[in-house]
């Protein structure tokens, strides 16, 4: 008999970036597995932050079937200027919306609720209240540390968040089975309940991320160093050391910057752009063409603020490294991806305001062609050894079925 398992999260797809992406492959890798997988989730937004053009003429509540996943959704509120005090609407909108729609669900074994957002957890609990399902919560992000370290909350708030954290901690110490994505997470998630975690690390489909193309992505400009950042225009990253880096690389010989995202602050971020006549940037492309685009780059860059440490994971990182280009980053000396680099040997990661040491790794890079196929190869050998897609959810059903 199927085991019936129910997903709650507010990204899935044809969300196909970060936590939907990630959510919406480890659905129907289960559903492929033989079993009864349903999805309680909300309208497509991320990154735009605005419902998807094919999804606004759909009705409030609304239910469709992809890829053998049966999906119930409910059109949450989505704010455009996505501030702390709007984040909080766009949260509850999405939870009281999706209670509805746990409460039309048929009856689970177990209910995996995918943090963000923590409301995932209250309706999960709903749920073994209800049906008696055993409950996993993934955590993808420590949303309430993340909104702290990333400046979002102001400190007339932060009492506010304090208690939302202490409500995260009884939401996690109820739950039957707890994962997140990190190394550094599961200490913080220790740390926060006693709780010991499961490392279930996000993942790579490598067979897309082949190193056979024989052209280059149409952001590239031909003949030039092209250094790209591609993914959210949001908190998290350090627009200020990207600016710095800019006024420092703009008198290099033949270098192309390529910034492809969308997020929060993606307009204030255009603006400003508009100063470097050696930047492009570009919206997000689809899913299927971003292998290409990774490929196509001479070098990636990350910068991420100083201040956040381990409540993320990010995503893109993987991609990065699976293209078989090296990367630059930049964030916390205490960051679980700095110690994925020193392992690697993938690129180079750097102090937040190391601004002398990334100008001079972006130069070596550039200058020694031998060294960046070398930093590349690793790069890629790295994720294919400890982040495949295959290896990963295979290890996760594992421990499902111990549930």
């Amino acid at each position: 008999m199927k085991r019936k398992i129910t997903i709650i999260g507010v990204n899935y797809a044809p969300e196909d970036s970060a936590i939907g992406l990630y959510s919406t492959q480890m659905a129907e890798y289960l559903a492929q597995k033989g079993y009864d997988i349903r999805v309680i989730t909300g309208f497509p937004y991320y990154p735009q932050w605005k419902i998807h053009d094919s999804y606004k003429g759909k009705p409030i509540f609304y239910s469709e079937e992809l890829n053998g996943v049966k999906i119930r959704r409910f059109k949450q509120y989505v704010p455009q200027d996505p501030s702390f005090s709007k984040r909080i609407l766009h949260l509850l909108s999405f939870t009281a919306g999706s209670l509805i729609n746990c409460i039309r669900n048929r009856k689970a074994d177990i209910v995996i609720c995918i943090i963000p957002f923590t409301t995932s957890a209250v309706l999960g609990r709903f749920l073994k209240f209800i049906h008696g399902s055993k409950i996993w919560i993934h955590i993808q992000d420590f949303e309430f540390d993340a909104a702290i370290e990333s400046g979002l909350v102001k400190d007339n708030k932060k009492r506010i968040i304090r208690f939302l954290i202490r409500i995260e901690k009884a939401l996690l110490k109820s739950a039957d089975r707890v994962s997140t994505i990190s190394n550094g997470m599961l200490n913080r998630l220790e740390e926060k309940t006693d709780i010991t975690g499961y490392y279930f690390t996000n993942w790579l489909d490598l067979d897309r991320f082949n190193t056979g193309f024989t052209s280059k992505h149409a952001f590239m400009k031909p003949g030039k160093f092209n250094v790209l950042y591609s993914g959210n225009i949001g908190y998290k990253q350090d627009w200020d050391l990207f600016f710095q880096f800019l006024d420092r690389v703009k008198d290099l010989d033949q270098i192309q910057v390529v910034v492809v995202g969308e997020g929060a602050m993606q307009e204030q971020v255009k603006t400003r752009l508009d100063a470097y006549p050696f930047v492009s940037h570009h919206n997000l492309v689809p899913f299927e063409e971003l292998p290409l685009l990774l490929n196509s780059a001479d070098l990636h860059i990350l910068f991420q603020k100083d201040e956040v440490v381990d409540t993320v994971m990010p995503s893109k990182i993987l991609g990065m490294m699976g293209s078989g280009r090296p990367s630059v980053v930049t964030g916390s000396p205490l960051s679980e991806v700095k110690t994925i680099f020193e392992r690697s040997q993938g690129g180079y990661y750097l102090n937040a305001d190391d601004l002398d040491g990334l100008i001079k790794s972006v130069v070596n890079i550039k200058s020694d062609k031998s060294r960046s196929a070398e930093m590349g190869e690793k790069a890629r050998d790295f994720v294919l050894a400890n982040y495949s897609k295959e290896t990963v959810l295979n290890n996760f059903v594992q421990e499902l079925n111990e549930l």
